[in-house]
């Protein structure tokens, strides 16, 4: 089965709003989530030992990465890589070549001609693709990296309400199947990774905002709206 999304071609130019209404409860701007990623990408990249020259955003999307990505890993080169070339035009209109290299493939085969990377970034995409796929997408993206490379995935976390409202009301999320973390975990590890190891964030929404510092010790605590495998 294709996992190529023909939908977000249609909703490139709209994704920033429909994302910003579903969201609208976190009292949060929708740069905010980009940016939390960027920044434990870093941090799981440092406690790694993971100096990325390269770096690849899988289901990248319209580039709310892209900007992020570039200041915590401003020695790296982004490859961003999706299904929809409207949303890829996209990006490249706000960020220009200097930033990124973009490629259109066809949501079955990762191109070889990518080549491999120090690490892979994906941001709430898996829960778009069919399960089925999974294991085999994963197992594509695992031979991308070189060795001793690093692979962060985060996903929503079904277990949140709040969660569950925001992609319930969200377009663009119509047809998505939310996966729990210890499922993903387990079809990392069937995909080949040798180890996944599980951080559950976002447990406080904007107005607790100055409660977010204890969030440190909270992230064994399935309770948080999305989670990050960090695979390797």
């Amino acid at each position: 089965m294709r996992t190529s999304l023909p939908e977000f071609d249609a909703v490139a130019r709209d994704y920033e709003a429909q994302h910003a209404a579903a969201t609208r409860l976190s009292g949060e701007d929708t740069g905010y989530f980009a940016r939390y990623k960027a920044a434990d990408a870093r941090a799981l990249a440092d406690a790694a030992g993971c100096s990325p020259r390269r770096i690849l955003d899988f289901g990248s999307g319209i580039g709310n990465a892209v900007a992020p990505l570039a200041e915590h890993f401003p020695e790296a080169r982004l490859t961003c890589l999706d299904v929809s070339q409207a949303s890829l035009e996209l990006s490249r209109q706000r960020h220009g070549d200097e930033r990124a290299d973009y490629v259109h493939y066809d949501g079955d085969v990762i191109p070889d001609a990518i080549g491999r990377f120090e690490l892979i970034f994906t941001a709430c995409v898996f829960h778009h693709i069919p399960h089925d796929r999974h294991v085999d997408l994963l197992g594509q993206l695992r031979r991308r990296l070189v060795p001793g490379g690093l692979m962060v995935l985060f996903e929503h976390n079904p277990w949140n309400p709040l969660t569950r409202h925001s992609v319930d009301t969200c377009p663009f999320d119509a047809n998505a199947v939310l996966i729990s973390a210890p499922a993903m975990k387990a079809t990392a590890l069937a995909a080949g990774f040798a180890s996944a190891r599980v951080r559950f964030r976002l447990f406080f929404p904007g107005p607790l905002a100055a409660l977010r510092p204890l969030e440190r010790w909270m992230t064994a605590l399935p309770l948080g709206a999305q989670y990050s495998l960090a695979m390797q």
